[in-house]
């Protein structure tokens, strides 16, 4: 199956029909709250599932996925996905380790960022998402850049903090030639600089 920039592939709140290995492409994870405020608690790319959770309880689902781009992977009918995990113990083990990565990920996650301050946080995040999804960029020195397609609205998400907040934040590091920003992406020139900053100033 295939979806476009925007598409839905997963609604929140909706029934539980389908799991979804993504092949190519960007899918943001996002829930919204009560005051209307809508968090990104996610992305995923190539060789990830999105989906499963609701699948092995059976609650509705608790986020939407929404293609980031161009996306393609394979729909497994949830039915058929809970039939073989109770069919073969390897497959069901290979997600629940899975799912055990992207819960400890998510931990440590929100324990990195909960006391930083706007700045450092948009700096981690950008860092750690431009590391597991961005596109290589080889002639930069030393091949270390990444680009990523994400824009500043999705990055607030991330970051749990304003637009213009993240939009001040990405002026400064633009200024300090950490990144360039343009229009529906962000060139990190070292991710690896980038994730401790600024306490290597």
């Amino acid at each position: 199956m295939s979806w476009r920039r925007g598409e839905v592939l997963i609604r929140e709140g909706g029934a539980v029909d389908r799991v979804v290995l993504l092949e190519r492409g960007l899918v943001k994870i996002t829930a919204a709250s009560m005051n209307g405020f809508t968090s990104v608690l996610a992305l995923r790319g190539p060789g990830e599932l999105i989906g499963e959770l609701s699948c092995v309880d059976g609650e509705t689902r608790s986020a939407t996925a929404t293609a980031m781009g161009s996306v393609s992977g394979v729909a497994l009918a949830a039915p058929r996905f809970i039939a073989l995990m109770e069919a073969h113990g390897g497959f069901a083990l290979a997600v629940l380790r899975f799912v055990a990565v992207r819960l400890r990920e998510s931990d440590i996650g929100r324990a990195d960022l909960g006391a930083l301050p706007t700045v450092a946080r948009t700096a981690l995040v950008l860092a750690r998402l431009s590391r597991n999804y961005g596109s290589p960029v080889p002639e930069s020195v030393g091949g270390a850049a990444r680009r990523l397609v994400v824009n500043q609205q999705e990055l607030a998400g991330a970051v749990g903090a304003s637009r213009e907040s993240v939009v001040r934040v990405l002026r400064e590091l633009t200024e300090r030639r950490l990144i360039t920003v343009s229009r529906g992406q962000i060139l990190v020139h070292d991710p690896a600089a980038l994730a401790v900053w600024p306490d290597t100033e």
